[in-house]
Formats: structure tokens, sequence, C-alpha cells
């Protein structure tokens, strides 16, 4: 074998549920699971009928999770589904291809759908022949949380994690993958046996995995390192196969029935002068981009053996939804890379099958102050009022729970808890520095905190009542099992 090579995805959204529906909210969950969820998972059961195991590793964020087996987001996501179908049916007349096209994929959705998917996601996900991640509860960036709140999360979601799918993980994504020195014995603390970091994170040398070190002494988690040289052969802030002109274009829609009829044909063309997509000239494409990513892991693989002197490892990492939703045809892609790379004589298996290869393992490193963010840093999600509102979230939280402890698990103490967990989100800042949906991502912040502020008040002043009748009044938050004396 040439070496070894492990594709990472990281599934997330943040919690939608209840918080709009069209265009921002929950429409975001039925997109992504319709063309990014239910396509990976069919293809990945294809690939476990051909006698593949061990084939990748898949992040699945515990807010995520739970709203993927939420009765109230199967139901509207089956709904979702049927809708698509109709708005082909309907485009018919105009787009007869593409109609066509999209018909037969909604019908396939479907049926994927209720065969594998009316009980929730957590069947589905047991069954996968993957690794399955496991992280904090709501994706808060860890590096700018209190500790004692930063534990709290990666407790809460490890203990989720547990309970959908019978087994607590030993490796995690964590939140962008944010890291700040000291983290490393919180996560061995919590039995986090490996994580992964951003290549700079390790100053590019991500051929071995690293034991973290603290101090000159080791402290336990073993980071993988993404390998940006692959990664970037697939998606990079500057380029990336999904931008070829011969592939399906995200950004331009048919108005009418909300079909995407155009290709890329090139990157300065406006959508009206865009060529229409042709199934057979993009699955011709896909066939060559999967023959070059093959190509050039095989060299990277080679290249880092002649270094040192023994096979190697390289990691590709993206999030989920860049396969199926961002870039239409990357299911297909995923399929035949993973078809392929086995024959190019690179071993394929995941982040735990590699870390049982004891060759793979290098020399211990300090890690800095890290993410995958733009720059490799903490800038986008230091949003100064967002980090106010952050700190006072988390003193509210922990002054409140302190002054009410109790062996007695209170539930509205539980709720406090669920809200500031879904304020300190990582995802309302990245909104907010990116500009993507600025309004509802500073909307849902201030929604969570000024009810953390407002039942804390409530409990300050012993209106249990007021506080009951409160909360009751609150849709369904996720994480029922939550248990806020563990803060």
């Amino acid at each position: 074998m040439r070496g070894t090579f492990c594709l990472v995805l990281h599934s997330h959204l943040p919690w939608v549920a209840h918080h709009g529906r069209w265009p921002v909210g929950e429409e975001w969950l039925y997109q992504a699971w319709a063309q990014s969820y239910l396509p990976l998972a069919a293809t990945l059961r294809e690939l476990a009928a051909e006698g593949r195991d061990e084939l990748l590793t898949l992040g699945v964020t515990p807010v995520l999770a739970d709203q993927l087996d939420d009765p109230h987001c199967l139901s509207g996501a089956h709904a979702w589904l049927a809708g698509w179908r109709l708005r082909a049916q309907e485009a018919a007349p105009r787009l007869p291809d593409l109609a066509r096209d999209e018909h037969r994929r909604a019908t396939m959705a479907l049926a994927e759908f209720e065969t594998h998917w009316r009980h929730g996601a957590s069947p589905v996900l047991r069954a996968l022949p993957v690794e399955l991640l496991g992280g904090p509860a709501t994706h808060a960036f860890g590096p700018l949380l209190d500790p004692r709140v930063r534990r709290f999360g990666l407790a809460v979601g490890l203990a989720d994690a547990r309970l959908r799918r019978g087994a607590r993980p030993a490796g995690i994504w964590a939140p962008e993958c944010g890291y700040r020195p000291g983290m490393a014995g919180e996560y061995a603390a919590a039995g986090v046996t490996h994580l992964l970091v951003d290549g700079p994170a390790l100053r590019g040398e991500t051929a071995f995995a690293r034991p973290v070190e603290e101090a000159g002494h080791p402290v336990g988690p073993v980071v993988v390192g993404r390998d940006l040289d692959v990664t970037y052969r697939v998606w990079s802030p500057r380029k990336g196969y999904p931008g070829h002109r011969d592939y399906r274009d995200f950004h331009t829609y048919d108005h009418d029935s909300g079909l995407k009829p155009a290709r890329v044909t090139g990157a300065d063309v406006p959508p009206h002068e865009k060529a229409p997509y042709d199934p057979d000239r993009a699955a011709a494409r896909v066939a060559l981009d999967a023959a070059d990513f093959v190509a050039r892991v095989g060299q990277r693989l080679d290249e880092l053996h002649a270094r040192h002197g023994r096979p190697a490892l390289s990691v590709a990492a993206f999030d989920t939804e860049l396969f199926g939703h961002w870039w239409h045809e990357g299911p297909d892609w995923l399929a035949a890379v993973l078809r392929a790379l086995p024959e190019a004589g690179v071993r394929v298996t995941t982040l735990r099958g590699a870390l049982a290869d004891p060759d793979l393992v290098g020399e211990p490193v300090a890690l800095p102050e890290s993410s995958w963010g733009a720059g490799k840093d903490w800038h986008v999600w230091e949003v100064p009022d967002l980090v106010a509102l952050h700190d006072e979230v988390q003193e509210r939280l922990l002054t409140t729970v302190d002054k009410r402890r109790s062996p007695v698990r209170d539930p509205l103490l539980d709720a406090l808890a669920a809200q500031a967990l879904l304020a300190l989100s990582s995802d309302w800042a990245f909104m907010v520095t990116t500009g993507s949906t600025v309004d509802y991502a500073r909307h849902r912040a201030r929604l969570h905190a000024d009810r953390v502020r407002t039942l804390a008040d409530l409990l300050d002043d012993d209106r249990r009542g007021a506080a009951e009748s409160l909360v009751a009044t609150w849709e369904q938050a996720p994480f029922g099992h939550l248990d806020a004396r563990g803060l």
C-alpha cells in the first residue's frame, strides 16, 4: 500500500426546528436532508453491499442529530420531499428535461426516506460502514467559552450520542476545529481519544497523527491534521472541483419552480446567460475529477513516504453539505473516489482505523490557538457584541445554577441551560461575520439570551410559578436528557 487515506465529513446545522420555515430556518434542514444526507446514506449503503467497510469518518453534531430524529422535523422533511416532486411535475411543460430528472430524483428521495428514515436518522447512522464522531451539544466555539460551560456542552453532546447510537463516541469533531491550549486535558478527562484539527495548527505536518502535549507532557488525545494539499483540491476559499463549468450552478434558479436549470458555464457569466444543465456532461466531469483526486492522493502519499521513510497518512475533511447540496454531483464523485482509491494502492479507512496502526502516530505536539476558519484563527467568531452577549449568558447561567444547587434535578435550570447552549452556537457569529442571513443570526442569538435573562430573573425573585408558565410557552428545545446539575 502507498499509504492511508481518511475522508472526514462534518454534518452540522444549528437548531432551526420551530424557528422559521422559509426562506430561513427549517428550509435549510430540509434542503440538506434531501440533497446531502439522503444520497450520502444511500451511496454508503451501496458501497457496503459491495463488501466495503470503514469507508469514512462521519461527524453528526448532537444538535443536528436531535433534529434528524425529531417527529416535527421528520414530518416536515417528508412534506418537503413531496413538495419537491410536485414542483418538478408542475415545471414539466416549461422545462421538460429538467423536470423529468428532478421528478425522478425526488421520487427516489421519497423512497429512501420512507424506507429507511421514517423513524429518524439514528437507525440509519448506526448501520452505515463509517466511524461516527461526537461533539459538543450545540456546536459552540470552544476557545471563547468559560471552561465550565465548555466541559458541560461536551458532556451533554457525548451523552446525547450515546443515547442515539448505543455507544459513546471516542472521537469528536471540535466545533470549527477550534482549539486553545488547555482544551486537550479537558478532552482527555471526557474520554475523548482523537479529534481533527486544521493542517496549519500542525504547521502543515499532517503526515502522522500526533498526541497533544501541554507544558512538555502528553495529555491524552491524539490529533489528526486536515491535509490541505488534497482537501483544497476539492474545495478551498478560491477554487475547487464544484466550480467547473459543466457542474450544476448552485445559485441560478427557475423562480417559478425553485429548480436549478443551469450549469456553471463560467464564473462571470450572469444567470440569464448560463447554459442549460447537461447531466451527461456533468457525469463525464465527475469521472475526470475523481481520477484527478485519486491521482493527487497517491502522489501525496508517495511524496510523504519518500520524505519520512515509511507509509504516511492523508486526511481530507469537508462539510457534509458540500456533497449534494452545494455540489449537486458531489455524492457521485464520492462514490467514484471511494471505489478507485483502493485500486490505486491506497488504503481507505476511518480515523479509528488509521490510529490502530502505531506507525501512523508521530511525536507529541503542542497545539497553538487555531481553527479552520478564515485566517485559521478565531476572528470569525470574535464578533464584539456577540462575544459580550455570550459572556453575559454564561455568567447568568453559572450564577443561577450555583445559587440553586440541589441533589434533585430542576427542570427550570435544565431549561435555562438549554437556552444558554442555543445562544452560544457558533453559527450566529459565523453568519454575522460572513454577511449571511445576519438578521436571522442576531435574532436567534438575542432570543435565546433574552430567555436566559428573563428566566434567571424569575428564579432570582423566587417566582417559580411564573417561570414554569414562561417555559411552557417556549417551543421545543433539544436535549431532553440535559441535566444542569452537570455544570
